[in-house]
């Protein structure tokens, strides 16, 4: 089942994509689970059982173009972004010493990419995100104006729908709500310089919309996450494809990680951090003003987000 968060009237609702496409309102049936996304999440498999009920038994939905979709979680209970491929960590390094040598805010850049540092392949290795700077699909993103240097970040997220601690391998799927797609806009430069303390990263990630989620939550009985072809456009151009097949660390790792002497939440979001070759970094190209980035993932589908930058009217490029 695929589920969302819209604006149709007044406030949010909780809706699910009808086997026609249209959107079914699980809200108009007044049913305390079906009040949000997070109370779907916290009600069980019971009440995930009585959406699916709902959705196969519509006769009619709304069109989706006509109503307004939001973040299918708008604010997440916790925000965690891991960093699962290699590719991207391999890239990421070597072009983000690249990008602190061109802005004179770092030592010269190797003229090799450096070895993974060994912790890396050791244990998963994650940030807490702002889980207020969440924005939904369709947005634009007004650019922080302390950064001229803006990317992408291609990612699959996972959604924790029951909680737990000293969660094994083994059960962790059974943790799992569903899962759905992560833009993680990187303000390059902020983000490059603030690490360097080493702390971080700050405000590199921290600004309003920077979390961008959806358009939908796929419920974890639909969809096999181990080998999902990820793309990213930027107005209508291909800049990137990968698959989640090259993760590094499974959810069920990183979740057994997390919750090692630790208790997870439902309606907590795990992101696999960027796919290789997923951003602007890697590829030496970054964002500028007016620039529509288009997110894909197989089973998932597509969100859009326009850049609203007009201090960064032309493209750096490495």
């Amino acid at each position: 089942m695929k589920l969302l968060t819209f604006e149709h009237g007044s406030g949010p609702r909780l809706g699910a994509l009808g086997i026609d496409g249209r959107i079914v309102d699980l809200s108009a049936k007044r049913d305390p689970a079906f009040a949000s996304m997070q109370a779907l999440i916290e009600s069980g498999p019971e009440s995930l059982a009585k959406a699916r009920d709902v959705v196969s038994t519509c006769q009619a939905g709304l069109d989706p173009h006509e109503v307004r979709w939001l973040a299918p979680l708008p604010v997440p209970a916790q925000m965690r972004d891991f960093l699962v491929f290699e590719v991207h960590m391999q890239g990421a390094v070597w072009n983000g010493a690249k990008l602190r040598d061109r802005l004179g805010e770092g030592p010269p850049a190797p003229t090799s990419a450096p070895p993974v540092p060994p912790v890396w392949y050791q244990q998963p290795i994650y940030y807490k995100c702002n889980r207020f700077a969440v924005s939904g699909p369709g947005n634009t993103v007004d650019w922080p104006s302390y950064s001229f240097v803006a990317d992408y970040e291609l990612e699959l997220a996972c959604v924790i729908g029951r909680g737990g601690r000293d969660i094994s391998v083994e059960n962790a799927h059974s943790h799992i709500f569903g899962y759905t797609i992560l833009n993680d806009l990187t303000a390059r430069d902020a983000q490059f310089k603030e690490m360097q303390g080493p702390l971080g990263p700050a405000k590199g990630k921290d600004f309003d919309g920077a979390n961008v989620l959806g358009p939908v939550i796929v419920t974890a009985d639909e969809l096999d996450p181990d080998a999902l072809t990820m793309r990213a456009w930027v107005n209508d151009e291909l800049w990137s494809e990968g698959s989640s097949a090259t993760m590094h660390w499974s959810f069920a790792e990183l979740i057994a990680y997390v919750s090692r002497s630790e208790t997870l939440y439902p309606g907590e979001v795990l992101g696999s951090g960027t796919v290789g070759n997923g951003c602007g970094l890697e590829l030496g190209r970054m964002l500028r003003h007016g620039d529509v980035v288009t997110l894909e993932i197989e089973g998932i589908g597509r969100q859009t987000t326009t850049i609203n930058a007009p201090h960064i009217p032309e493209r750096l490029v490495l």
